[in-house]
């Protein structure tokens, strides 16, 4: 071969290597894959917030890359979703399990085909081949709650709390609500508790019935509710039963509805998860296993959660209390919701009284 055709195959060749190079550092230009991100259908958060987020982190390290969604508010469901994405050639599966125990078979078959799968917010259970979990400090969640709930009941002695847990299935529920009783124990005096199936708003309304029935002329100082939907039965309980002044709530989710309850003043805090910064997370812990791009070990920290069956190394990010004092400087501020979408006409008055603009 003569010297300028081997000087040509030489430059060729240093191009092409380039260009792989190029496409597994994240500049944009990629081989495609297909990232597949199934998402439990239980509030418009996921289709509002979880769901853009990780897609828009995706398309900024990958834009050849496919997202393929697809909710569902069913265990069966979700498992016929993860059979089809398992066959149709997924590159990583992101699953938010609605059974966190069930998804240990979907996590088995997706290991037989050799693709990684990153529990999303909730942990699949009793499964060492689990590759990552991205999710909040759950026990951290109750402790903020129980915190902020002692806040408000101030120089209270002995205060009657009613709680509200989440569904006694669900392991971040029990979370919640060991982290709040790590605070509350010998503080207060729990004169009903109740784990709430399916973390239902109408059973956790019927709970808070029957607390108030039970309880008579005792009074309720605080409601320990786990998340704000659980929050939102306990008040329509206490609205119908025409508790005034309503006590302190908690909540968790920063939900709209909630917070324009934090604002008029029925609900008293709610725990807040920066949901970009968990979506984003898992999208580009998604890319670096469909790439093979070594994880840093600084995105875990060392931090695992043992799901029954191994330690999982885990991503967890801080929750935040949010009250009425400071809706401002975390939800409206963080773009999570607008003041427009708090301050409708009902909660103009009040909105303006919370200093949110």
């Amino acid at each position: 071969m003569r010297s300028r055709e081997v000087r040509f195959v030489a430059v060729l060749a240093l191009s092409l290597l380039t260009l792989m190079a190029c496409d597994a550092g994240g500049s944009g230009v990629t081989a495609g894959k297909k990232i597949v991100l199934l998402l439990p259908q239980t509030t418009t958060r996921f289709d509002t917030k979880d769901k853009p987020y990780f897609e828009a982190k995706l398309r900024q390290l990958c834009r050849d890359c496919q997202v393929l969604y697809s909710p569902a508010t069913q265990d069966a469901a979700q498992q016929a979703q993860a059979k089809t994405a398992i066959t149709g050639g997924a590159s990583v599966i992101v699953l938010d399990p609605i059974n966190g125990a069930a998804s240990a078979s979907i996590v088995a078959e997706a290991k037989a085909a050799h693709i990684p799968v990153i529990s999303y917010d909730g942990l699949i259970l009793n499964t060492a081949d689990l590759n990552y979990y991205v999710s909040f400090d759950d026990g951290a969640v109750g402790a903020l709650q129980g915190t902020a709930l002692l806040t408000a009941l101030g120089t209270k002695t002995n205060p009657t709390v009613v709680a509200i847990n989440g569904d006694s299935a669900d392991k971040k529920a029990e979370l919640f609500k060991a982290g709040a009783h790590s605070i509350l124990d010998g503080k207060v005096h729990f004169a009903k508790e109740y784990s709430t199936p399916g973390w239902m708003r109408s059973n956790a309304q019927g709970e808070m019935q029957q607390a108030l029935a039970a309880l008579g002329r005792t009074p309720v100082d605080g409601v320990l509710a786990a998340n704000d939907g659980l929050a939102e039965g306990a008040i329509a309980a206490m609205n119908g039963h025409i508790l005034k002044p309503l006590p302190p709530v908690t909540g968790q989710g920063a939900e709209l509805a909630a917070i324009q309850r934090i604002v008029s003043g029925d609900q008293y805090m709610t725990v807040y998860d920066p949901i970009r910064v968990e979506a984003e997370t898992a999208a580009q812990l998604a890319y670096d296993l469909a790439f093979g791009v070594p994880v840093p070990s600084s995105m875990t920290n060392g931090k695992t959660v043992n799901n029954g069956a191994a330690e999982i190394p885990s991503v967890l990010m801080t929750p935040v209390v949010v009250t009425k004092a400071n809706i401002e400087s975390t939800i409206v501020v963080d773009g999570f919701w607008a003041a427009r979408d708090i301050c409708t006409t009902q909660f103009v008055a009040a909105c303006a009284v919370a200093g949110i603009s």
